[in-house]
C-alpha cells in the first residue's frame, strides 16, 4: 500500500527529530510532497482548463525528491543535481557524491538510479535487487556502464544504485535525430554491444534480458556503453510478483517469445533476439512486430538488404530460439558475410575476365591468320595446276620443272611463316614465364624479409626475457641478502629489548610470534620495525605521474604537505594482514557475531584460511586486538598512519616500495588499468592468499594491494598539524571515520602508492577492507 502525504511528512519529522535531517532539508522535502499531492491531476492542460490556474508545482517526484536535495545514509550522502530520466523502473538523477567517493574510488559526479518503493517493499525482493546490483558491480568492461555500490535513503525507504555518470545520449535519441541507418553504420554501433554481452556471458554467465535502444548509450567521447545490465530485468520480475504492471523480463517489441517461461538459466539467445529486432528498427525506422509475437507473423524485408542478409536477420529473431545464432557476434558476422564480395574482390574478378577476353581474342586472331595462309596456299596451287594443263603434254618437262620450282618456293615460304609464328609464340611464352619468375622472386623476397624480421623480433624478445630474468634474479638475490641482514639486525635489537630470561622471541630469520599464555596456540607472525626518520606524503613529481594516471586533485591534497616524521620507538608489525584462519580462532573463542551486511565467511569470491579476512569493521578489529593481548600477555594495537607508511616504504622514496612502476606480478589489483607506463595484467576479482607476492625490503607482505588496511588514526583532510613523532593522530578530523592504507584488489594501481590515504566509517565493513596488527616492544 502506498504511503499518504501525511505518513511521509510524519516520517520526515521523525528523521528531523533524530538529527538525520536539517530543518532546511525537512522543509524542502515537505513542500515537494505537498506539491506532488495537491498538483492538478491533468498537469498543465488541466490547469488552463479551469477558471483560474494554480501556481506551477516545483520539479519533484511522488517521493519528494528534487534538485539540491541530499539523500542516502548519514555517512553516504548524495546531492541531487538534475533529473536525467524517469520510467517504470524509477528515476535516474545526476548527483554529487559528498562523502563515499573517497572510499569507493570513483569521481564525485555519479548517476543514481532510484527504484520505486513498491519494488522493494518485500525484504525478499529488496535482497534480490541488492544481489543483482552486487553482481553488476563485478562487470568491469569498457562497454558496460560501471556500477559502484547500492544504498537506501532513510527518509523515503527507497533503494538506489550508484553508477558511473555518462555524458551523451541513448540510441533512442540518436535514431530520432538521424533516422534510418545503413547496415555498415548499424554494425559499428552494435559491435561494442556484442563485445559487452560476450564478456558478461563468458566471465559471469550473465544475460542482459532487456536490450533496446534506450539501454544503449553513446557518450560524447564516442564510446558505446550498455546500461541496466540485469538490474532492470530483476526489478521487473519483482514487480510482477507484487501484481504491478510489469511484464516478464524485457521490453515489449524486443522481448523474445520464450522470455515468459521460467527457465533456470536464461540463454544468450534472448539478447540475440532483441539485437536483431533493434537492427531491423534501425534499418526501417519501425519495429518488425507488435507487442504480441506469434510464429505466423512475417515482417517485410528491408529494401537495403539482399536476400542472404535478410535470411540472416530473420534467423536472429526466429520464433524458436534454437534457430537463432548462439551470440550477437555470430549474428553480425553472418550479416557481413552475406553482403557479397567487396570492391577489391569485384576489381580482381573484372581483371581476370579482361585477361580471359584478351587471350580468347589472341587465339581467334592466330586461327584467322593460319586460315588465310592456307587459303593463299590453295589459290597458288590452283593457278599452278591451270598453267600445267594449258601447256599440255608438249610442255610436260617444263611444266614439271616449273611445278617443282613452285613447290620448293611454296615450301620455303610456308616454312618461313611457320618459323615466324613459332618464334612469336615462343617470345610470348618466354615473356609470360619472365613475368611469372619476377613475381615469384618478389614473393620469395617478401617472404624472406618477413621471416628475417620475425626471427629478429623473436631473438630480441628472447634477449629481453633473458635480461628480465637476470634482473629479477639479481633483485631476488639482493632482497635475500638484505632480508638476512635485516633479520640479524632485528634479532639483535630484539635481544637488546627483551629480557634474556624470557622464552625465545624470534626465529633465526628474525620473525617474532608470541605464544598464548595457555599454550593453546600463538599469535600472528611479526617483523621488527626499527627506529628512524622518513618523509611522509608524496612529492610533486609523483603527484604529476598520478594525475596522468587519472588521480583526482582532492585525493592528492590529502598527501600534503610532505613532512619529516621520526619513529622514536621500535615496534613489531604483522608480516601479513590478519587471515581468515586467525579470525576464526577469535570467533570460536569469543562467540563474536557480525552486524555487517558483508559476510566475512562468503564475501562474494573464493577464499581459504590463508586469505586476508574482510567484512571486518574498525570496531571489530579493536575487539580482536583486545582478545589477542589477553591471550599473549603483550600489548597489541593497530599501527598509526605514520608507522604504516614508514613500514611500507621500508627506506624507499619511490611511489611503491619496489620502484615507480607496478605490475600484477607484484601486487593484487585491477589489471585492466595501468600506471606510469606499466603493462596491463590480470584481474583476479577477489583477494589472493597472503604471501603470494614478494615482500618489501623489510620482509612485509601485501603492503600494496589485496585489501585496504585499518590504522588507528581518524580521517583528516591533509597533514596540517599532524604529529611528527609517529603516534596516532586522533585529535580533530572526522571522528566517525578511520583511515585506510594500501589499496585493494578492486582498485586501480594509482591507489596502491605508499602515500595514498583513504577513509571509511568505523562501524561499517566491506569486502575490500582488512587489517594487520602492531605490537608494542618497550
Amino acid at each position: 500500500m502506498m504511503q499518504t502525504a501525511r505518513d511521509k511528512i510524519r516520517e520526515l519529522r521523525a528523521l528531523h527529530d533524530d538529527g538525520l535531517l536539517s530543518l532546511q532539508e525537512f522543509d524542502r522535502r515537505k513542500n515537494a510532497i505537498l506539491d506532488a499531492e495537491y498538483s492538478p491531476p491533468g498537469g498543465a492542460a488541466a490547469a488552463t482548463a479551469g477558471a483560474s490556474a494554480p501556481p506551477a508545482a516545483r520539479q519533484g517526484t511522488e517521493l519528494g525528491l528534487m534538485s539540491g536535495q541530499e539523500i542516502g545514509p548519514q555517512n553516504r550522502r548524495y546531492r541531487l543535481e538534475r533529473l536525467i530520466g524517469m520510467g517504470g523502473m524509477g528515476q535516474v538523477w545526476q548527483a554529487t557524491d559528498l562523502a563515499t567517493h573517497a572510499e569507493l574510488g570513483h569521481s564525485d559526479m555519479v548517476a543514481l538510479k532510484i527504484l520505486p518503493p513498491q519494488l522493494t517493499q518485500s525484504a525478499t525482493h529488496a535482497k534480490l535487487l541488492i544481489e543483482e546490483a552486487t553482481q553488476a558491480r563485478k562487470l568491469a568492461h569498457e562497454n558496460i556502464v560501471r556500477v559502484y555500490e547500492w544504498a537506501q535513503d532513510p527518509a523515503t525507504a527507497s533503494y538506489f544504485i550508484i553508477m558511473e555518470y555518462l555524458e551523451g545520449e541513448d540510441l533512442d535519441a540518436f535514431l530520432a535525430r538521424e533516422g534510418v541507418l545503413p547496415l555498415e553504420r548499424i554494425c559499428e554501433l552494435v559491435e561494442p554491444v556484442a563485445h559487452a554481452l560476450q564478456y558478461a556471458w563468458d566471465k559471469h554467465k550473465l544475460v542482459h534480458r532487456d536490450i533496446k535502444p534506450g539501454n544503449v548509450f553513446l557518450t560524447k567521447r564516442g564510446e558505446i556503453k550498455l546500461l541496466d545490465f540485469g538490474i532492470a530485468s530483476r526489478a521487473r520480475s519483482a514487480g510482477s510478483s507484487l501484481g504491478l504492471q510489469t511484464p516478464n523480463a524485457g521490453t515489449a517489441g524486443y522481448r523474445a517469445p520464450e522470455a515468459g517461461t521460467h527457465a533456470r538459466q536464461p540463454s544468450p539467445r534472448l539478447d540475440v533476439y532483441a539485437v536483431a529486432v533493434m537492427v531491423y528498427q534501425m534499418l526501417e525506422g519501425r519495429l518488425p512486430f507488435d507487442d504480441v509475437r506469434t510464429a505466423d507473423i512475417h515482417p517485410s524485408a528491408p529494401a537495403s538488404l539482399n536476400l542472404r542478409q535478410w535470411q540472416v536477420l530473420q534467423s536472429g529473431f526466429a520464433y524458436a530460439q534454437e534457430r537463432r545464432p548462439a551470440t550477437v557476434a555470430e549474428l553480425l558476422d553472418g550479416l557481413r558475410r552475406a553482403a557479397g564480395p567487396n570492391e577489391q574482390e569485384l576489381a580482381e574478378q573484372a581483371a581476370e575476365a579482361e585477361r580471359a577476353r584478351l587471350a580468347e581474342q589472341q587465339r581467334r586472331k592466330e586461327e584467322a591468320e593460319q586460315a588465310a595462309l592456307a587459303e593463299q596456299a590453295r589459290a597458288v596451287e590452283q593457278k599452278r595446276q591451270a598453267e600445267l594443263n594449258a601447256r599440255k603434254l608438249a610442255e610436260a618437262q617444263a611444266a614439271a620443272q616449273a611445278a617443282a620450282q613452285a613447290a620448293a618456293i611454296e615450301k620455303v615460304k610456308l616454312d618461313k611463316q611457320r618459323r615466324e609464328l613459332e618464334a612469336r609464340q615462343r617470345a610470348e611464352a618466354e615473356e609470360s614465364a619472365k613475368i611469372r619468375k619476377q613475381q615469384l622472386r618478389e614473393q620469395l623476397q617478401a617472404r624472406r624479409e618477413a621471416d628475417a624480421k620475425e626471427a629478429r623480433e623473436a631473438k630480441e624478445e628472447q634477449q629481453r626475457k633473458i635480461n628480465q630474468l637476470k634482473a629479477e634474479a639479481a633483485y631476488r638475490t639482493e632482497q635475500e641478502r638484505h632480508r638476512k641482514q635485516l633479520a640479524a639486525r632485528n634479532a639483535a635489537e630484539l635481544a637488546a629489548l627483551m629480557p634474556t630470561s624470557a622464552s625465545p622471541v624470534a626465529d633465526p630469520s628474525g620473525v617474532l610470534r608470541d605464544r598464548f599464555l595457555d599454550g593453546a596456540g600463538s599469535g600472528p607472525e611479526l617483523v621488527l620495525i626499527p627506529t628512524g626518520r622518513f618523509q611522509m606524503g608524496s612529492p610533486e613529481h609523483e603527484q604529476a605521474v598520478a594525475i596522468k594516471a587519472g588521480a583526482q586533485k582532492s585525493w592528492l591534497e590529502r598527501e600534503t604537505p610532505q613532512h619529516w616524521v621520526g619513529i622514536e620507538q621500535p615496534f613489531a608489525l604483522g608480516r601479513h594482514p590478519v587471515t581468515v584462519g586467525q579470525w576464526k580462532q577469535f570467533v570460536r573463542a569469543t562467540g563474536w557475531e557480525s552486524l555487517s551486511d558483508t559476510d566475512w565467511r562468503a564475501p562474494g569470491f573464493a577464499q581459504s584460511d590463508e586469505h586476508p579476512v574482510v567484512g571486518v569493521s574498525w570496531n571489530d578489529a579493536q575487539l580482536y586486538l583486545r582478545w589477542l593481548s589477553e591471550r599473549t600477555g603483550q600489548l597489541y594495537r593497530l599501527p598509526s598512519e605514520a608507522e604504516w607508511e614508514y613500514a611500507c616504504r621500508a627506506g624507499t622514496r619511490t611511489a611503491f616500495s619496489f620502484g615507480d612502476e607496478i605490475s600484477t606480478e607484484r601486487a593484487n589489483y585491477d589489471g585492466h588499468y595501468t600506471y606510469n607506463g606499466s603493462p596491463r595484467g590480470q584481474y583476479v576479482q577477489g583477494t589472493s592468499k597472503v604471501g603470494s607476492y614478494a615482500p618489501n625490503p623489510w620482509g612485509l607482505f601485501d603492503m600494496h594491494g589485496n585489501v585496504w588496511e585499518w590504522v588507528q588514526d581518524v580521517v583528516h583532510e591533509n597533514y596540517q598539524g599532524a604529529p611528527l613523532d609517529g603516534r596516532p593522530w586522533e585529535e580533530g578530523g572526522d571522528s566517525v571515520r578511520r583511515a585506510l592504507r594500501g589499496g585493494a584488489w578492486l582498485y586501480n594501481p594509482r591507489y596502491l602508492r605508499s602515500a595514498v590515504r583513504n577513509g571509511f566509517s568505523a562501524v561499517l565493513a566491506n569486502d575490500i577492507v582488512g587489517f594487520r596488527v602492531a605490537r608494542k616492544l618497550v
